[in-house]
């Protein structure tokens, strides 16, 4: 069985709003295409199996315990944020592929450490536990970190501002264009 994909979009998007956006920031437009709809069409392309979790938690936690609970069965999940529209699915299949015995695995780009974060099945009580505002760092902490270096600066660009979505406005174009080159 593969590790399933949460994709993590609960969330309010205050901080995009704040910093001048005029909608919710996973609807913002992206390329032509929301933010949200840039990380699903990764998450497919990458052939993992996925849940989106967007029942409107109070707080990160809470979005993680209910995605958990939902694909309890999973050998294994990949906690991937929603905001992260450039992410690649070879970082995401990297991430799945890595050695099983590791309980916690992250991607790392350029020294930066990313998402999607592996959580092992063992992880489940205390993924379940979460609440409120914390995320699974706790989690992350209480397990040795097994980190895969990728060449993925979307597994560490989160759109949290308008200022975010044009720093990937500006990836999305440079990658367009490195693929019309070699094509």
């Amino acid at each position: 069985m593969k590790p399933v994909v949460i994709v993590l979009a609960s969330g309010r998007g205050e901080r995009f709003l704040a910093s001048g956006g005029t909608t919710h920031k996973l609807h913002a437009l992206l390329g032509g295409k929301p933010v949200l709809q840039h990380t699903l069409d990764a998450v497919r392309a990458s052939g993992l199996p996925w849940h989106l979790e967007d029942g409107g938690h109070p707080g990160m936690g809470d979005t993680i315990a209910a995605a958990v609970r939902a694909k309890l069965h999973a050998p294994a999940w990949l906690i991937l944020p929603a905001d992260l529209p450039l992410v690649l699915p070879a970082t995401l299949l990297a991430v799945a592929q890595a050695p099983g015995e590791h309980r916690v695995v992250r991607p790392v780009d350029r020294g930066r450490h990313g998402h999607p974060v592996r959580f092992a099945h063992d992880c489940a009580p205390t993924l379940l536990k979460l609440q409120g505002d914390v995320g699974a760092s706790t989690v992350v902490r209480q397990h040795t970190l097994w980190t895969v270096e990728v060449d993925d600066p979307g597994c560490v660009l989160d759109v949290d501002t308008v200022e975010d979505l044009q720093r990937a406005q500006q990836i999305l174009v440079a990658r367009r264009a490195a693929q019309a080159g070699t094509s």
